[in-house]
């Protein structure tokens, strides 16, 4: 059982409609997040117009329960405008909090609405005790972590800083890390970071003696063990689910209400959400550390076949009538020639109505038993204060101020100071200088074998901030271009072993480091390095690449989920600005292995795997660190932007990955980038072109 000293955990409940919303406020929870009709990372749920939207707000104020917006998508340079606006409308409301991915926003609200707790998305893919604690200086009051972490590690994360720590507690597991998912996008111009995901990993990708679904993990549930959560340091459970039915949202919602409270969940409640919805059964892999193949599931036939009408029937009693969850203190008494009620709730709020005495009397216990009436409404009376000799009215007219004042009282909750916003004027667009000459390179390599004379001709290389320091030491004595190291995207549980990694590169003298995530540009910034920006902080436009130069970066690679022209528009001078002009493209960024999920588990590959589609494509899938530094599945083509460099004159640099390349294909790569000509292999323009939904 919860101790009466501990704070309250917050159930946090999805709203993908009308529906959904009062499902979870009637089962119990203390907050719902829910999007509009635009910027929300799930944009084929239902969602709220702007009307609709006030309508939700009001109601869950009403009744105490919070109400979180999402607003957590990248942005492109001409969506932060209509961005701002709904923000603006929300402060108006106001609502409790927004949710926000796109660092640019993220900079721009802090400007504008300094009052607005702003909470980090998942999809900022926060996994380390410092990008958390970077957060929190930044103005974030809470942090969503990544799914991906252990008990372990989100306590380590608790203990580094006292921002409030949100953490998933049941509903689906992507196979990626969030926000750093480009499946959807490469292969169908929906992206995942703009709530377009089409979810193609759920299709058929087959690994070596694998099931054939080697993207599809089953759905988490930590339900029955929410105290290992609050002892790690979470102050809010979050349930997935926007796209859910009603009846799963009841389910999950009133499950956690109870083992919140320290109650046990009924069996009946237990396997009703199960049969809900679930793939294959439930996982707590990630929480308990304990990945590999139990980890992997798909929706089959008798999951779906388990989500009988009966179910659905049963579920719906929880949340079929009001939650009475708002305790009232009611007092009557008469005052001259009329009898007066009040009703006040736990924060004070007072509601009066009075009525001319009437010649019927209605004894004290009759007056108690019509005032404690409240059913059809969310209040219930903790105490009614009565004079002796009764009331001097009619029954009628005594249920009548009953309802009167509780609906004065509910007027009184639902309405809130608005939150400030103040319209500043977005910054000019900078005009920029054409960079005259070619465009320089910037190489990166998984290994220095894949080094060749053609990469001197580079104007920096960059490889793994784990490269042996004497093999990098010896690179500088020959006269290689400036080597910059790249930091994993993934920092799983090992941040302070990279801190040392960090100091002992820095004290040889390399002070550049390329960083992929905000822990990484977190760990610079303490310990003074020159950080650059990586594809994967998904810089969309020229107000994030304001937010990052901010933050110290010396140069920054947009996302590769820009067209060219969005691009352009995006780079105007905060920084010396590059794209990604050569390489097969990060799709995923996993933690537990696809490749593991076979009978003998994580093999600790020494050669490349690959990831087979149902027509036969191969899918090339990268381990570094032996997965400490997470594991990528890249695309089955290189990208190829070379030979358009004239439609790159925006750029300060062209970055080129070399993943599976030997130095013989490195080098030629790098000739044709330095002429300006085309592959001869087959290639692909990625997004370039046609950009993403």
């Amino acid at each position: 059982m919860k101790r009466a000293s501990e704070p309250k955990l917050e159930v946090l409940s999805p709203a993908g409609s009308r529906d959904s919303l009062e499902a979870a406020v009637r089962a119990g929870a203390d907050a719902v997040y829910l999007g509009g009709q635009a910027f929300g990372a799930r944009a084929k749920a239902k969602n709220f117009s702007p009307d609709e939207l006030a309508a939700a707000v009001e109601y869950c104020h009403v009744r105490g329960v919070r109400v979180h917006v999402t607003v957590n998508t990248l942005l492109k340079e001409n969506e932060l405008p209509e961005a701002l606006a709904f923000v603006k409308a929300l402060c108006a409301l106001p609502v409790d909090a927004v949710l926000v991915q796109d660092m640019g926003l993220f900079s721009l609200l802090r400007e504008r609405a300094p009052e607005l707790p702003i909470h980090a998305s998942t999809q900022m893919s926060l996994h380390t005790p410092a990008g958390a604690a970077l957060l929190r200086e930044l103005g974030a009051v809470r942090v969503v972590l990544a799914r991906e972490m252990s008990l372990g590690e989100i306590k380590a994360v608790s203990q580094r800083t006292p921002v409030e720590l949100e953490a998933f507690v049941h509903g689906a597991l992507c196979m990626s890390v969030s926000g750093q998912c480009y499946l959807s996008a490469l292969l169908g111009g929906r992206s995942g970071n703009r709530g377009q995901c089409a979810q193609p990993c759920r299709l058929a990708f087959a690994a070596r003696e694998g099931t054939g679904h080697d993207l599809s993990l089953k759905d988490l549930t930590f339900i029955s063990h929410i105290d290992s959560l609050v002892r790690a340091g979470v102050q809010s459970v979050k349930i997935e689910g926007r796209m859910k039915r009603p009846e799963y949202v009841a389910a999950a919602t009133a499950a956690c209400r109870l083992a919140a409270g320290g109650e046990p969940v009924p069996p009946w409640l237990s396997q009703s959400l199960e049969a809900a919805f679930s793939r294959s059964g439930f996982t707590d892999g990630y929480l308990t550390g304990k990945r590999g193949r139990r980890m992997f599931g798909t929706r089959r036939k008798e999951d779906v076949a388990a989500a009988t009408e009966k179910v659905y029937a049963r579920l719906r009693g929880l949340y079929r009538g009001e939650r009475q969850g708002i305790s009232v203190r009611l007092k009557a008494g008469i005052r001259g020639k009329d009898v007066c009620l009040a009703v006040q709730d736990e924060e004070g709020r007072l509601a009066q109505t009075r009525q001319a005495a009437g010649e019927s009397f209605l004894t004290k216990e009759r007056c108690l038993q019509q005032l404690k009436k409240t059913g059809g409404t969310p209040f219930f009376p903790a105490s009614v204060s009565l004079p002796e000799e009764g009331l001097p009215l009619a029954l009628p007219a005594l249920n009548a101020m009953r309802r009167e004042a509780l609906e004065k009282l509910a007027a009184l909750r639902s309405s809130r100071e608005p939150i400030p916003f103040r319209d500043i004027p977005l910054p000019a667009p900078v005009s920029q200088d054409k960079r005259g000459g070619p465009l320089p390179a910037r190489a990166f390599f998984q290994r220095t074998g894949q080094l060749c004379p053609q990469a001197r001709a580079c104007r920096e290389i960059v490889l793994p901030v784990e490269t042996d320091l004497p093999v990098l030491r010896r690179l500088r004595e020959e006269g290689w271009p400036p080597i910059f190291l790249e930091i994993p995207r993934a920092v799983f549980g090992w941040e302070e072993e990279l801190r040392a990694l960090l100091r002992d590169r820095l004290a040889a003298g390399f002070e550049d480091f390329v960083c992929g995530n905000l822990g990484a540009l977190a760990l610079c910034r303490e310990l003074g390095a020159r950080a650059h920006g990586s594809f994967s902080l998904n810089i969309a436009n020229s107000a994030a690449l304001g937010a990052f130069a901010a933050l110290g970066l010396q140069s920054a690679e947009l996302s590769f989920e820009l067209s060219a022209k969005e691009a352009s528009l995006a780079a105007k001078g905060a920084l010396p600005t590059g794209f990604m002009v050569y390489g097969r493209q990060a799709l995923m960024l996993t933690r537990n292995c696809p490749l593991a999920n076979s009978p003998k588990g994580c093999l600790r590959c020494r050669t490349l795997g690959f990831l087979t589609d149902r027509m036969g494509v191969k899918f090339p899938v990268q381990c570094r660190m032996y997965g400490r530094g997470g594991v990528e599945m890249l695309n089955s083509v290189p990208l190829w932007l070379g030979d358009l460099q004239e439609e790159l004159a925006w750029a300060d640099f062209g970055a080129l990955r070399f993943t599976v390349e030997n130095a013989g294909q490195c080098g030629e790569v790098l000739e044709r980038f330095f002429a300006g000509n085309g592959l001869s292999q087959g290639i692909t323009r990625g997004l370039f072109r046609r950009g993403v939904e």
